[in-house]
């Protein structure tokens, strides 16, 4: 989802972003893969950079296909790695370094997933014209 930039300070592109990024290393800080990367996940979640894949493919004595990447479909497109940041709070108004994480898509992901699920149970129930008997309603 393309971010709203209206909701963050005027520094977040000059200054923020690049300091978390700087900070983690230009890696995500939870499962470490290197920003812009490209390669492949496999079904555990691991990802294979194609550096890695080329390099085992030119090593002669190593079937890498039959050991570590059987699980992995190479007719697919490869996916390049684009870090966020993460709002650890999942607010959009506390912007403390100890509140961001740089992240891959698939542990910002993670991280936001019960946030999405909530999301997604919403929008389908208002398309039924659901109500929560839950949800807080605010009072005329």
């Amino acid at each position: 989802m393309p971010i709203d930039y209206s909701n963050y300070p005027k520094n977040w592109k000059t200054e923020i972003r690049p300091r978390i990024l700087r900070r983690a290393g230009q890696r995500c800080e939870r499962c470490r893969v290197k920003n812009y990367d490209t390669g492949y996940r496999g079904k555990d979640g691991k990802f294979y950079s194609s550096s890695l894949i080329m390099a085992a493919l030119e090593y002669k004595n190593y079937d890498y296909f039959e050991h570590e990447l059987s699980h992995i479909d190479l007719d697919k497109k490869p996916l390049k790695i684009v870090l966020t940041l993460a709002h650890l709070d999942h607010g959009l108004h506390d912007h403390s370094d100890e509140n961001l994480q740089a992240l891959c898509q698939r542990c910002h992901f993670l991280l936001d997933r019960e946030q999405h699920m909530r999301n997604s149970r919403k929008t389908r129930n208002a398309k039924k014209g659901l109500v929560d008997m839950f949800e807080e309603v605010p009072s005329c």
